[in-house]
């Protein structure tokens, strides 16, 4: 029974989440509270909890961590600087004569929208204001208007400069160091933050193309749900669309290259990136007359809470991991994947349906902190690429966001939306886009290459 201990832990933690208790304190203080009995039991060597102090002093001068805050800061003042609304108003005038192009328009700001704030519930959120009562305005389907909104909003979750890439960039280097050492390499190579944002975003632009696809197939086949905007309400002459086209794509989009370029051209680390996209956002809402010192101070309050909480639940996961080790969970979790039929092939299926399943009652970072460092380092160990298995896990959370009845941009989504949208309505309208997020998760499984190419051909 003893050997067990972990795995009893570990459901402990998921059902005093369920009651409500803050993420932080539920890991930590389970933990304790095992480390306790396990003291008491002799089943547990306190000795584990005296690497404690190193492990936090190497969270907080873990220079990688910095670029987190920066990113938060400038999605939240992206978000505070109405550059969706400009972009949905101007995208709507290019695709609006088209049968669906409303919700092409939302899928491909949505798209841009991930790319420069990389927040999975402002995205939804923001969509949510902007466009479902457009949508719904226009005679959409409500049903194919809120699945759209939906997926396009979870895009932050998998196209760069993704928050979850950067945390789970740190975690699966440790975890790819750890597994290298646990197979006699003791000058292991590394895994960078910079080589998941390459390889997400092939994955990512292939997901939003399966989205467009789907769409246009829909208003092909069911012209009643997604009509073209009347002609009367869109008439601007073609000069003046291009002006307004390149005042509202330009400068998010150069920001962006700026981010992302910067990173994958080896000019800068992700940290050093995030400062320029943290300064980059302030300059846009400068230009959109946005920015003032109301404003200025919101953003920062917004930004140090969201900080605050992960590293908090940074502090959380350390200490249950430690504890986790300590009753011997990393051997008894290395056994049970290693005899599972299948090899590295079983193992990587029942770690994706334990983290889609996860993914229902835990969030991204909960499920980034505690699950992904203790089964990366055995399915690393099995030969498994770190690049392919941070971008299957981020599309894995991803597919879990959108899925009922308790995916979270459904609750993101349910909760701005007005009472003439049912939830039914809601989870209706997503379940194609799972089944796309499900397609595209198979083609990474059978083509690795999706994922892996972009960064070789970067990074050699």
């Amino acid at each position: 029974m003893a050997e067990y201990i972990p795995l009893i832990m570990f459901l402990a933690v998921c059902l005093v989440l369920l009651a409500g208790y803050p993420v932080a304190f539920s890991l930590g203080g389970t933990a304790l509270v095992f480390a306790l009995l396990g003291q008491l039991s002799g089943n547990f060597d306190g000795a584990f909890l005296q690497a404690l102090p190193n492990r936090l002093f190497g969270i907080m001068t873990n220079t990688t961590l910095i670029a987190v805050p920066l990113f938060v800061f400038m999605g939240v003042m992206l978000e505070r600087s109405k550059v969706a609304e400009k972009l949905l108003d101007t995208m709507a005038m290019l695709f609006g004569s088209l049968r669906g192009g409303l919700g092409i328009s939302v899928t491909l700001v949505g798209m841009l929208l991930a790319a420069s704030t990389g927040i999975v519930g402002a995205t939804v959120v923001t969509m949510g204001l902007l466009s479902l009562p457009t949508m719904l305005k226009r005679g959409y389907s409500p049903s194919l208007a809120c699945g759209t909104i939906c997926a396009s909003g979870t895009l932050g979750q998998i196209i760069p400069p993704s928050i979850i890439l950067v945390l789970l960039g740190d975690v699966l280097s440790s975890a790819y160091q750890q597994a290298q050492l646990d197979m006699g390499i003791f000058s292991p190579d590394n895994i960078s933050v910079g080589d998941l944002f390459a390889g997400a975003l092939i994955p990512g632009l292939l997901l939003v193309g399966l989205y467009v696809i789907y769409l246009t197939i829909v208003a092909f086949f069911k012209p009643d749900s997604s009509p073209a905007i009347p002609e009367e309400e869109r008439q601007l002459e073609a000069g003046q669309l291009i002006k307004n086209i390149f005042q509202a794509l330009l400068p998010p989009l150069a920001l962006i290259i700026a981010v992302l370029g910067s990173i994958m051209a080896g000019a800068a680390t992700p940290t050093e990136a995030a400062s320029v996209g943290a300064v980059g956002a302030m300059l846009l809402a400068f230009q959109q007359k946005q920015l003032n010192l109301n404003i200025l101070r919101e953003v920062t309050r917004t930004t140090t809470e969201v900080t605050s909480m992960v590293f908090l639940i940074f502090i959380g996961a350390s200490l249950f991991s430690l504890v986790f080790r300590g009753f011997g969970g990393d051997d008894l979790v290395r056994e049970l994947l290693i005899d599972l039929p299948g090899g590295a092939v079983g193992a990587m299926f029942i770690v994706m349906v334990l983290i889609f399943l996860l993914g229902f009652i835990l969030d991204f970072i909960e499920i980034t902190f505690v699950v992904v460092p203790i089964v990366g380092p055995v399915l690393l160990s099995m030969g498994i690429d770190p690049v392919w298995l941070g971008i299957m896990i981020a599309i894995n959370l991803q597919t879990s966001f959108l899925t009922p009845p308790f995916g979270f941009a459904l609750f993101y989504l349910r909760g701005v939306a007005s009472d003439m949208v049912k939830t039914t309505d809601i989870y209706r309208g997503v379940a194609p886009f799972i089944a796309i997020q499900l397609i595209t998760l198979a083609l990474l499984a059978y083509w690795p290459s999706i994922a892996t190419w972009l960064p070789e051909q970067i990074y050699k």
